[in-house]
């Protein structure tokens, strides 16, 4: 089947003005190029569209398990209160409306283009779901099997629950492997323990420098979260007068040995600087930087330095996050937000981070990522865009073409 756009964008080459896309009954790309370059008779065949034509999208950072509490959060509360909210609205549906909930958000996620997805997972609920989206072509997902647990006597017990669900997800043929939350939610030991034991996968996702309240509580110990804990009589954390990305690197050189060759996926970086850059540099063979824009505004009405980040060249992802700190589940929507924010950045270049930087993350860019001969990426329209400035507006959408 071939397709024509007003653009195609290959992602590891060019943008093609006035291109086409052409792929196999299965999927594989065949081709791409100049639709001026085709025969007549073939030009005549494409499925025209107006717009963009772009790989699949990878989604690296969602929590869909959460996909129930939709409406639910109120807006603007710092850590500290999404944690509250969190703790008291998780539970309040039950099993068969939670997994309709997640069911719906994550068919959207395909049909709006999602190939590949990095989800954070607490139990198997997702499971089912994910093992028959791949049979069937739709969406490959690597599951980060999160744990928390600030006392240290429990880290052995968390840890062998989370090999439990491994095993489970693997006997369905999911990729999945036990990831660390974040410093905050969890005692040093099972920090370290649980990174170790994810990276045995290669791969391993963890909450970094999120909001101002966790860099206070490990630079200070002071701030919201500090307090938090103070009053839940839980074990304190270190207070270590440096940031919350350094403290994890210097935790986790106890458990594994240094430079780290496993995928590292840091995720949200809003408070994250210089010094905890050249840290993650040092101490990481292949890290990873995923940014979740619009659940960052939700939570704390900031953002993540992404001049900063690009300044360093990291490589840069996109993530959704859950609907427990967004109020949908769209790729075009953060990509639309970074625009907003950032309008230096470029499109393909956002275009990068939506796909092929993903899909390196979690470990998918053979098949998925890019247009290449061969690869099997999904074939997405991006509609509604404006093609003279090649900017995304209010009114874009995407859909899944292939």
């Amino acid at each position: 089947m071939i397709f024509t756009a007003d653009i195609i964008f290959p992602v590891t080459s060019a943008p093609i003005a006035e291109g086409y896309v052409e792929c196999a009954d299965d999927g594989a790309i065949i081709g791409f190029g100049k639709a001026g370059d085709l025969s007549p008779e073939r030009l005549a065949s494409a499925v025209r569209v107006e717009g963009f034509l772009v790989p699949g999208f990878t989604n690296a950072h969602c929590h869909i398990e959460l996909s129930h509490m939709k409406g639910l959060f109120r807006e603007a509360t710092g850590m500290d209160g999404f944690i509250k909210q969190i703790n008291a609205l998780r539970l309040t549906v039950d099993r068969e409306g939670r997994i309709a909930a997640m069911r719906r958000e994550f068919d959207s996620l395909v049909e709006q283009g999602v190939r590949a997805m990095g989800d954070i997972s607490n139990c198997d609920e997702s499971f089912a779901m994910k093992a028959g989206s791949l049979a069937s072509g739709g969406m490959y997902t690597r599951t980060f099997l999160e744990v928390f647990g600030t006392e240290p006597e429990d880290a052995r017990e968390v840890v062998d629950g989370a090999l439990a669900l491994q095993a489970k997800a693997r006997s369905m043929g999911l990729d999945a492997a036990p990831s660390p939350h974040a410093c905050y939610t969890m005692s040093p030991l099972l920090n370290r323990m649980a990174a170790a034991e994810g990276l045995k996968s290669g791969y391993i996702s963890y909450h970094s420098q999120e909001s101002p309240e966790e860099e206070d509580m490990l630079r200070y110990g002071t701030g919201a979260l500090a307090e938090d804990y103070r009053q839940r009589g839980t074990t304190q954390l270190p207070v270590t007068g440096t940031g919350a990305l350094v403290y994890f690197l210097d935790n986790l050189s106890k458990a594994v040995e240094f430079p780290v060759e496993g995928n590292v996926l840091l995720v949200h970086n809003t408070v994250t600087d210089q010094e905890s850059i050249d840290a993650a540099k040092a101490a990481l063979r292949h890290p990873y930087w995923a940014v979740c824009p619009l659940s960052n505004i939700f939570i704390h009405r900031i953002l993540p330095p992404l001049g900063l980040m690009r300044r360093n060249g990291l490589d840069i992802c996109i993530g959704t996050d859950s609907l427990s700190s967004n109020h949908l589940l769209s790729m075009v929507a953060e990509m639309l937000c970074i625009q907003e924010n950032f309008p230096d950045i470029p499109f393909d270049e956002m275009l990068l981070w939506a796909t092929l930087n993903g899909a390196r993350a979690i470990g998918c860019d053979g098949f998925c990522g890019s247009f290449e001969a061969g690869k099997r990426p999904g074939i997405v329209h991006i509609g509604n865009v404006d093609r003279q400035s090649v900017k995304l507006t209010k009114e874009s959408f995407s859909r899944r073409l292939i």
